[in-house]
């Protein structure tokens, strides 16, 4: 039995493609016969790369309509234009597993913004190394998984957490501080489905402490990044940053401070716009239509 509701009347179609003349032609004309009102279009060009991106919102007025009905009458202007795509109804939330150690403010962020409807998730677990975070699961009624990882334990940990996507139908796996690198095989098999929140701006100051680092440099400038996942650690296309600025009279816990609110508003927004298949996977960087 599928743990995801019925599909509403509103749909998301995200493609990219080679490009070529007559792609938007296909996709309205496709649209036109299915009913399809367009809400939002966006579309992107990427002539280095000579492929092209589209997202489409839109509503359907015959109920006869069905996600499944759109999704195969999609599949043969596919194939004739050799485009890669996925349709999705905007009433299904994204089924969203949290991970995290012993920094709790995006867990928490996320958490509240979920509570009051500012992002489109379900959240049907929160899995930790550490059991810090468990009372907080239990206010908001959240199954916590305390899984704890060591280097003889690695392993067994990461197909607990297997089996528990698997399980529970887990659309996206948010790393909201989580301590732990995952394993390359791990990562591939989460390949365009797991966020990482860096607590640094990338590609400076990487490694253990880096508020600390950037204090002892001088730096004006902090800020986060939230990518997507890769076996290469912390180089996932960047779905989006964001700085503060700082001076001279912060001390290191200051910029701790202010780089965890950085932090929690990078992830959210990364999170946000993954829900609403507003990010697309280009090489190692991505399309957002924000």
């Amino acid at each position: 039995m599928s743990l995801r509701p019925n599909p509403g009347g509103e749909y998301v179609l995200t493609l990219s493609c080679p490009d070529r003349a007559g792609l938007v032609h296909a996709v309205t004309g496709f649209l036109v016969q299915h009913s399809g009102n367009i809400q939002e279009s966006q579309q992107f060009d990427d002539r280095q790369q000579d492929r092209f991106f589209m997202r489409v919102h839109f509503d359907v007025s015959d109920p006869r309509t069905s996600l499944e009905r759109l999704r195969s009458g999609f599949g043969p202007v596919a194939e004739a234009y050799g485009i890669s795509w996925q349709l999705h109804s905007t009433a299904t939330p994204t089924r969203t597993l949290i991970m995290v150690s012993k920094f709790g403010h995006c867990l928490n962020d996320l958490l509240f913004r979920q509570s009051t409807g500012a992002l489109n998730i379900e959240v049907p677990a929160i899995v930790s190394n550490h059991r810090d975070f468990e009372p907080l699961a239990q206010s908001y009624g959240i199954p916590f998984h305390h899984i704890p990882v060591t280097r003889e334990t690695k392993a067994d940990a990461e197909a607990q957490l297997l089996a528990l996507v698997g399980e529970l139908e887990i659309d996206l796996v948010v790393l909201a501080r989580y301590m732990q690198i995952l394993s390359n095989d791990l990562c591939k098999q989460l390949e365009g489905r797991a966020i990482n929140i860096h607590h640094s701006f990338l590609p400076s100051f990487k490694g253990a402490r880096p508020y600390v680092q950037a204090h002892d440099r001088g730096v004006k400038l902090i800020g986060a990044t939230a990518h997507y996942v890769t076996p290469d650690l912390d180089e996932g296309p960047i779905i989006e940053q964001d700085v503060t600025r700082v001076n001279h009279a912060q001390n290191s816990a200051a910029l701790v401070a202010l780089g965890r609110d950085v932090e929690a508003q990078v992830l959210a927004r990364a999170v946000k716009w993954h829900s609403q298949s507003r990010v697309m996977i280009n090489d190692n960087r991505t399309v957002v239509f924000r």
